[in-house]
């Protein structure tokens, strides 16, 4: 955990961000709540978040557009959506808004820790986790904090402060800095509140034996006091400390205090219900009624009533579904109801232990994009539709004007065109000359009903990739798309896949190969180390359950090495078992795929890992550069 590790939720539900707050503070994380979308917007311009946990349905700006418009200013903040919206489209449309990973509600509290924990990892220095003074040792992986052969109980604020002066320790934090790390925006602290933490740390370090560790810089603030010998040339092994875990979160207590909220949201759907009975059901009605809905089904589920969530489901779905007054069941619905208030009036129990799906990390980089260009507008949705099925970003235009329009904002990696376009003053070959002569070149595919030799010689003269004859099936033209990115995209990663299953790695090869990548297929686990240090992948998926030896445990192989410290590695496995999913995180794994696998989010999951791995190297190799050009930058001539 880094120092003073601040978090922005983004929750509508008053309640739920409430219990997730309270999660989260009680592991010594500090939260700011925004509950609606440009509130959530104001506070990440305002403050430097080293997280972002932001759900999709928000108020004023959805979770959606809050990723894109942060990533369109440059902001690689991680964030993590969570959401009750459970199918392939939306996670995948997710993926490319640009969030890092995708939790679905109703989820497994432990689960969203481990998820946070992963994210925050990879971004922070995984070698040597222990920070050191003398003999003052704090391990952010536990929260421990020791002294010669003492532990130190602190509180979370304490051992903020004390991580934050370890880990800078020629910096000078004044008060106010010092409140700006480790205080939300919400708090009312003062500077007295400062100096009366900063005293009962000093207070507790001297009692353990550690005197002078933080001194006060007059005027100016504190700072970690130099230490007069190297604390690495002593050999010392920190006492291993009863374990001090974060304090258990009290769900019953959040549920009695917020547990009147859900019962105002049940009786806003069955408001909507009982206005079946007149002619007052409206779409307004309905679109408030869905709402409330929606926020029960993963809000519920967080809170341990997990059947009282799947209910819910059931009662969005069919009022998202059935949009006229005569097609829905009102005693049906009203049962549904009635089952649900009797289950929410009965104590509340622990969440169980079950896992939600996998989340979907979420590149900000997208692996492919598609524009069509065709003016017959249900045709091009069939194709958009079919495109995100298969992990292909696309979006639609129906003129070769509008096309140049999209082309002048947002780049594409390949365009789908029609020829004819009986509307607009020009057909499409000159929007196919045009796109032949950029530099790159866009692979552009010709989708048309013109049957004439000349027409492909043209299209072949102009440089187009390929010639469609319509009517051809959405399938069959995606299939083609996917083709001609394959050759344009050739090498764009060399994995590593280890797993005994022979017919999983054909999958894998079959759905991974037209990208591009370069795989190595290994399904002995006994030559894992030879064929990692002969290949040298840029992305390694394991499996877990593996002959002599586990995934997990090649994992901790591969992070015990610094050579391999940074390899991004994805788990595969069918285990729901939330313990075997935060050994795997814990281990250091960068995602968790579960069986059976979902094509279109493996591969997102994929080019994200490689697309995060070549930013990281590429952004080490500009430090490593600018350090050798100029090895003291803050050096006056």
């Amino acid at each position: 955990m880094t120092p003073a590790m601040r978090i922005l939720l983004v929750e509508d539900d008053s309640s739920f961000a409430t219990m997730i707050q309270e999660l989260l503070s009680h592991h010594y994380y500090l939260v700011d709540v925004a509950d609606d979308g440009e509130m959530g917007w104001k506070l990440a311009e305002a403050f430097e978040y080293d997280l972002i946990l932001l759900d999709l349905m928000l108020p004023k700006l959805d979770g959606l557009n809050f990723c894109k418009k942060r990533r369109q200013k440059d902001d690689r903040t991680p964030i993590l959506l969570i959401t009750g919206e459970d199918n392939s489209t939306t996670k995948v449309a997710g993926l490319d808004a640009g969030a890092d990973d995708y939790l679905v509600k109703p989820f497994d509290l432990e689960e969203l820790l481990a998820r946070i924990r992963a994210l925050l990892r990879r971004g922070h220095d995984a070698l040597n986790p222990l920070i050191e003074w003398g003999l003052l040792h704090l391990d952010p992986s536990n929260c421990q904090v020791t002294y010669g052969n003492q532990c130190l109980n602190l509180t979370a604020k304490e051992y903020a402060l004390l991580e934050l002066f370890l880990r800078y320790p020629q910096r000078i934090f004044s008060q106010a800095s010092l409140l700006d790390h480790l205080w939300s925006y919400d708090e009312p602290p003062s500077e007295n509140a400062v100096r009366t933490h900063i005293k009962s740390l000093r207070k507790k370090l001297k009692n353990a034996g550690a005197n002078e560790v933080i001194e006060t810089i007059y005027g100016l603030g504190y700072r970690l006091k130099e230490i007069a010998k190297n604390p690495f040339l002593v050999e010392y092994n920190p006492p291993v400390c009863n374990s001090k875990k974060p304090q258990t979160l009290n769900l019953n207590k959040i549920w009695q205090k917020q547990k009147y909220k859900y019962f105002e949201r049940i009786n806003i759907i069955e408001d909507a219900v009982q206005s079946l009975k007149t002619d007052a059901y409206t779409l307004e009605i309905q679109q408030k009624a869905l709402r409330e809905a929606h926020t029960l089904v993963g809000s519920l589920g967080a809170f341990g009533f997990k059947e009282a969530s799947n209910l819910s489901r059931q009662i969005e779905q069919l009022l998202k579904v059935k949009h006229e007054k005569n097609e829905l069941d009102y005693q049906y619905l009203s049962d549904l109801i009635q089952k649900i208030k009797d289950l929410l009036n009965h104590p509340l129990s622990e969440p169980s232990s079950s896992i939600s799906p996998p989340p979907l990390p979420l590149p900000y980089l997208n692996a492919a994009k598609l524009l069509i260009v065709d003016d017959d507008q249900s045709l091009a949705e069939a194709l958009v539709t079919e495109a995100l099925a298969r992990g292909i970003m696309a979006s639609a235009t129906y003129s070769p004007e509008q096309a140049r329009q999209k082309l002048q904002h947002n780049s594409s990696d390949v365009v789908l065109l029609d020829l004819s376009f009986p509307e607009s003053t020009e057909s499409g070959f000159e929007l196919l000359a045009e796109l032949a002569i950029q530099n790159p070149p866009i692979p552009v595919i010709v989708f048309t009903a013109q049957e004439s030799f000349a027409d492909r010689v043209k299209v072949a003269r102009l440089g187009g990739r390929g010639f469609l004859q319509k009517p051809i099936s959405p399938a069959e033209v995606i299939e083609t798309v996917s083709k001609v990115l394959q050759k344009s995209q050739s090498n764009v990663g060399k994995l590593l896949i280890v797993d005994d299953n022979l017919e999983i790695l054909d999958w894998l090869r079959a759905i991974l190969e037209p990208w591009g990548l370069q795989l190595i297929l290994l399904d002995d686990p006994q030559q894992f180390w030879s064929t990692l240090e002969q290949s040298n992948p840029d992305l390694l998926i394991l499996g877990i359950y593996l002959p002599g030896v586990s995934g997990v445990e090649l994992c901790q192989v591969v992070r015990n090495d610094p050579k391999w410290n940074d390899l991004p590695v994805l788990m595969l496995s069918s285990e729901r078992d939330s313990e075997i999913v935060q050994q795997v995180f814990m281990a250091g794994a960068d995602d968790y795929i579960q069986k059976p696998i979902v094509e279109p989010e493996l591969i997102a999951r994929v080019f994200n890992r490689l697309e995060r791995s070549q930013l990281r190297r590429k952004i080490v190799a500009q430090c490593y550069l600018g350090t050798y050009l100029n090895p003291n930058p803050f050096k006056m001539e």
